[in-house]
């Protein structure tokens, strides 16, 4: 059965020349399977800020079709309002009409929180800035924020968001598609309507997978855990067996109603684009 979806597909901006010669690559590469926007990271408190200026820049002007549409990463944490209201002039400027905005992690040693505290605030001063000029993209917690004080109140922080003035929304990613489920049901009963996209990892270390899951709040389920661990290391078979166990996530997640997908491509082709031939097959 094929499988008919909207795809959106996530780079961080490359330290070096090479880096960025590399992302280039994979973008022409994924850029085949028409992606709706291309999305590029920012760093806590904005330290690549100028790599994801010259990233986004130049995905919006590469391609024979006259580029692709970019979708910058914008965190508000560390920031003032004026430089925020630079940098959205600056996108302004350039055309660019879809934002990913984001409360963001202060640099480690910092402890000025910047006048924007919250995403909520960061959108709505977007919004007044703005107006609609901006497609507004926020993030979502299916398996709840790591900070979040309860499932509760990390419900209510996301629709703060959408109240705010939020288009849609991405999440983290995850590998129970349950947690997606029930999340969309917690939202809908609050009222909130806006498409929740679901964030989509490719799985091409269990290693790297296991310690930035850790990091960041994202569940392995035991038996993923157990079967990778019981790979060592035959990175042959992780890849093989995580492109089955992402394929049939992404699977349940369309059947169930996700509005489309959104793949963190780590700046890695070959994965995201096998995972969306399966899918389209």
């Amino acid at each position: 059965m094929s499988l008919d979806f909207e795809l959106s597909i996530e780079f961080f901006p490359p330290q070096t020349a090479e880096g960025m010669d590399k992302l280039r690559a994979a973008r022409d590469k994924l850029a085949v399977l028409n992606p709706t926007f291309f999305s590029v990271t920012y760093g806590a408190g904005g330290s690549t800020q100028e790599r994801t200026f010259e990233a986004v820049f130049d995905t919006q002007t590469a391609g024979i079709a006259g580029g692709y549409e970019a979708a910058p990463h914008l965190s508000c944490v560390g920031s003032s309002r004026d430089s925020i209201r630079a940098i959205l002039q600056r996108y302004q400027e350039r055309g660019i009409r879809r934002i990913v905005a984001l409360r963001g992690d202060l640099p480690s040693g910092t402890g000025d929180p910047g006048e924007l505290r919250y995403a909520n605030e960061l959108v709505a001063f977007i919004r007044a800035e703005t107006g609609d000029h901006f497609h507004i993209e926020v993030a979502a917690y299916p398996e709840w924020h790591p900070q979040a004080r309860s499932p509760r109140e990390d419900l209510l922080a996301f629709k703060r968001k959408v109240d705010a003035g939020a288009d849609s929304a991405i999440t983290q990613y995850f590998f129970n598609a349950d947690a997606y489920e029930h999340f969309t049901d917690e939202c809908q009963a609050l009222g909130i309507t806006t498409p929740i996209v679901p964030g989509i990892m490719p799985i091409a270390s269990f290693s790297k997978l296991a310690r930035f899951s850790d990091a960041c709040g994202a569940e392995i389920p035991r038996w993923m855990r157990k079967k990778f661990e019981g790979f060592g290391d035959d990175t042959d078979s992780v890849k093989a067996f995580g492109l089955d166990v992402v394929t049939e996530l992404c699977e349940r997640l369309l059947k169930a109603g996700a509005p489309g997908l959104h793949f963190y491509s780590m700046n890695q082709a070959e994965l995201t684009a096998e995972i969306v031939r399966r899918l389209r097959a």
